[in-house]
């Protein structure tokens, strides 16, 4: 079997630049995604492989029904954002996101930390979160950074980035909740029956006013006196293990 040598193949600059460029993914509708782990969580939900990228002989590309593209090291590692490749990545077909959320759902707003994102969607597919819907201000959904801080998570999930939340809170059928750092129910007094729809804001700012409003719902979650607040992906994790354990 041939392999892929030169950083210049058309094939692997398309692959490169599909890893590289937020803009193109979102044409193509495609992602590359790296190691043995991301490539059998997609699998293993069903996703489509449109290609398996490979150093040497691969199992996963069996599993996967494809004959694996044989690249070098050095190719593979052009391609991928990753100091260290795992000898295997893998071309997927991005899925249509949903014309409305439905079921709990998580709303993500000017949260620009890829690895606060991946991490929230870590936390909402680890406790029956069903879909999130992120801002054109977030960070990208499917940037390599986000992918490894999701480690799967994306796969079990129905993920969409949209120009504005507006929109999508209008059209989402469940109660809409936001956390604030002061004010606001205790979490573990508030009502979290039923679908909701939890908004989480900016590192900084947390959610926005405008958002607030929306919300019918805004809860704290106690902490030591003297804390000033929680990052955003531990804060969203303890209000969906909450919800999870009623």
């Amino acid at each position: 079997m041939s392999v892929l040598r030169s950083r210049d193949n058309p094939r692997v600059r398309r692959w490169a630049r599909l890893v590289a460029d937020a803009r193109f993914r979102r044409r193509e509708r495609r992602i590359v995604v790296e190691g043995p782990h991301l490539v059998d969580a997609a699998l293993a939900q069903g996703w489509k492989i449109v290609e398996v990228l490979a150093t040497e002989a691969s199992g996963l590309a069996v599993k996967a029904g494809r004959t694996p593209v044989r690249v070098s090291e050095s190719v593979l590692k052009s391609i991928v954002d990753s100091e260290t490749p795992q000898g295997i990545a893998a071309e997927l077909e991005l899925p249509q996101p949903p014309a409305a959320a439905a079921g709990d759902t998580v709303f993500l707003e000017g949260i620009q930390d890829a690895g606060n994102v991946g991490a929230i969607l870590r936390s909402a597919a680890a406790f029956g979160i069903r879909g999130a819907v992120l801002d054109a201000v977030c960070a990208d959904a499917w940037s390599a950074k986000t992918l490894r801080a999701g480690a799967g998570a994306h796969f079990q999930l129905q993920v969409s980035q949209v120009p504005r939340l507006a929109a999508a809170l209008e059209t989402f059928e469940g109660r809409l909740l936001c956390t604030v750092p002061r004010g606001g129910i205790a979490l573990e007094d508030a009502d979290l029956s039923g679908a909701l729809g939890w908004i989480f804001g900016s590192e900084g700012q947390g959610v926005s006013a405008e958002l607030q409003a929306r919300a019918s719902l805004q809860v704290r979650i106690p902490t030591a006196e003297g804390t000033e607040s929680l990052n955003v992906a531990a804060a969203a994790a303890i209000c969906f293990y909450e919800k999870g354990r009623r």
